[in-house]
């Protein structure tokens, strides 16, 4: 006979009661619990004990894992964790009895419901959903930057989304780049296109004399490159030495470099807009011979 722990496995990583008693027995389930093999989710519903809180909490309620808590399944950054997991249900599926979570509604495709969260493209635009539009644009930067969705797909699926939320799915579909390298860098380059500035783009590479040197953001044009800085020190001094170079460069070379810290750019987005703004016009004004 199968143990209730290889059932559960069998079954995905959660087994109601009845399930596991038509495969094992009463006697063995009452075992496997005793012994931590398996862990009540909720009523008549066991899984796995290291299927982690949000999962658990998912199979508790017979859903998948949704929003920004798919989004952390997938590894895609957010400024927070969200505070109770997100779940969609089935859409013709009853709420029940479970631990505390989000809950939402909607026709689910069997794959998600074997992966036990929604797909890569459908997390995407559920963030764009719920999270104001720097966050998602960070979260659809990161999901192109994987390979596993295109900006075309991306655009298609926001098109084709309906109700609350879907300008801002939209509008981040539009804006997303495989490009973008960082959190921050993709929270800089939304305030400049919520100020109207759309001239600058992620990680352009530079020629200057020494050698070229890759910008966050950069406007050909002006030649003005900016910078996230996050919470990430130098490290060592070769490290620092060469932060300070490639500026070093880029200036000699004629561009204008300009530094914002993770606090600046998340704290006071409108004086950063205000530098980058004053910065373009003085760059704009030709200089006398």
């Amino acid at each position: 006979m199968r143990s209730v722990a290889e059932v559960v496995a069998q079954l995905g990583g959660s087994a109601t009661f009845a399930e596991l008693v038509a495969a094992t027995s009463r006697r063995a389930l009452a075992r496997a619990v005793k012994s931590g093999d398996v862990v009540r989710l909720t009523r008549g519903v066991y899984g796995h004990p290291q299927l982690g809180a949000d999962r658990s909490t998912a199979l508790a309620h017979s859903g998948v894992l949704s929003h920004t808590s798919a989004a952390l399944a997938w590894r895609l950054p957010l400024l927070s964790a969200p505070p109770k997991p997100h779940v969609t249900l089935p859409t013709h599926r009853k709420a029940r009895t479970g631990p505390p979570a989000v809950l939402h509604w909607t026709d689910l495709p069997a794959s998600d419901l074997r992966r036990g969260l929604t797909s890569l493209e459908r997390t995407v635009i559920d963030c764009a959903r719920i999270l104001p539009f720097g966050e998602a644009l960070a979260v659809g930067d990161a999901a192109l930057a994987t390979g596993r969705l295109t900006s075309e797909e991306l655009q298609m699926a926001a098109a084709g989304s309906h109700g609350r939320g879907r300008a801002n799915a939209v509008a981040m579909a539009a804006a997303a780049d495989a490009r973008s390298a960082s959190f921050l860098e993709s929270i800089l380059r939304s305030l400049l296109l919520a100020a109207g500035i759309d001239d600058f783009e992620p990680q352009v590479v530079v020629t200057t004399a020494g050698r070229p040197a890759r910008v966050d953001l950069g406007n050909r044009r002006l030649r003005i490159a900016l910078e996230a800085e996050g919470y990430e020190f130098h490290g060592s001094a070769p490290k620092f030495a060469d932060d300070c170079r490639r500026y070093d460069d880029l200036v000699a070379a004629g561009w204008l470099v300009l530094r914002f810290t993770y606090q600046q750019v998340l704290g006071d987005p409108a004086w950063v807009i205000s530098t980058v703004r004053s910065a373009m016009a003085q760059r704009a004004v030709p200089t006398d011979c």
